[in-house]
């Protein structure tokens, strides 16, 4: 058995910048972190090896891998044509809650399969993929970020230039300022799970039209802004950017907020945050915020959402066990 651990991630600055239809014009830039929660992905051969055994939110068994209904399973299954498996997926967090989980499930899958097959790739090697899995060839309108920080790890800075190519570059700063940082933040859970596809399709139509390209283009500037004040140890620029950037990004297409976020935000801001985001596409999943030590009690009574403690990961995409294959006599 092999067992994979991908980290999910969250986003500060620059979301919407790392889709094509952005960066192909303008190039885009993207300030994340993986953090401490994360997608688990086992493989292990089938007992029965004409058999593909795949369990997920349902249990598949196919005698044949183009029957397969989990489309990135199929996709991937027939991309490196590995079969007679048993692969089980396991998340610490739910699907829809704006920590990228397709993207970790996609380059944890990737990570297991080629341990498997006895190859080593780099984290490069499983990111593009990743990105071609769910971008070329299953054609969702998504960009690259998600896959970037979830098969590198760490707070990095990411660029996404006009050819497609990406770099990634470390936020470097000293010890006690990136504790403070992670001490800072705050997340909570809305409740409400949500579909990114609607959503990115029309902010990628968006981005580059009007007032909503200057917005995306500013957005990526806040990103340029926060990486130089983090590698300053200015830990608490982060709040105002974080403003400002969720200001800017319920711009870019409907449906990013809804009433219910609205109302946890202001709470939020009343209560002593500093800045704050939504996760994700938009429409749901978790509430971000910069929030001083002495004010974390205070927000945390009023808002009244559950909370979810993170840190940041500092490994990204890992195998984390090996054991010996079964023999049969």
């Amino acid at each position: 058995m092999i067992i994979t651990r991908t980290p999910f991630r969250v986003s500060f600055a620059g979301g919407g910048s790392d889709i094509a239809s952005f960066y192909e014009k303008h190039e885009g830039c993207v300030l994340s972190t993986a953090i401490n929660k994360y997608m688990y992905i086992s493989i292990h051969p089938s007992f029965s090896k004409e058999k593909t055994v795949l369990k997920y939110s349902k249990t598949e068994i196919v005698d044949d891998i183009k029957d397969i209904e989990h489309v990135y399973f199929k996709q991937i299954l027939e991309m490196l044509g590995v079969k007679g498996v048993e692969i089980v997926s396991t998340a610490d967090v739910p699907a829809g809650t704006g920590l990228g989980s397709s993207s970790s499930f996609t380059v944890g899958t990737l990570n297991a399969l080629y341990a498997y097959m006895g190859k080593y790739v780099s984290k490069e090697k499983l990111a593009s993929t990743a990105c071609d899995v769910e971008i070329k060839y299953l054609h969702n309108p998504i960009g690259k970020q998600d896959q970037y920080a979830a098969a590198y790890g760490g707070l990095n800075f990411y660029q996404f230039r006009k050819d497609g190519s990406v770099t990634v570059d470390p936020v470097l700063m000293r010890d006690d300022a990136k504790e403070k940082l992670e001490q800072n933040l705050m997340m909570f859970y809305t409740g409400q799970l949500h579909s990114a596809s609607k959503i990115l399709k029309e902010q990628s139509t968006n981005i580059t039209a009007g007032d909503k390209e200057k917005n995306q283009l500013r957005m990526c500037g806040l990103a340029h802004d926060l990486r130089d004040e983090l590698q300053n140890n200015n830990v608490d620029a982060m709040g105002e950017i974080l403003h400002e950037n969720w200001m800017l990004k319920k711009t870019l297409a409907s449906g990013i907020s809804n009433p219910a976020i609205d109302d946890a935000y202001s709470i939020a801001m009343e209560k002593g945050a500093k800045g704050g985001k939504l996760l994700g596409a938009g429409g749901g999943g978790f509430l971000l915020f910069y929030v001083p030590k002495d004010k974390q009690k205070e927000v945390k009574e009023a808002i009244g959402l559950p909370q979810m403690p993170i840190e940041f990961d500092r490994q990204g995409a890992a195998v984390i066990y090996v054991g010996d294959k079964p023999d049969f006599i």
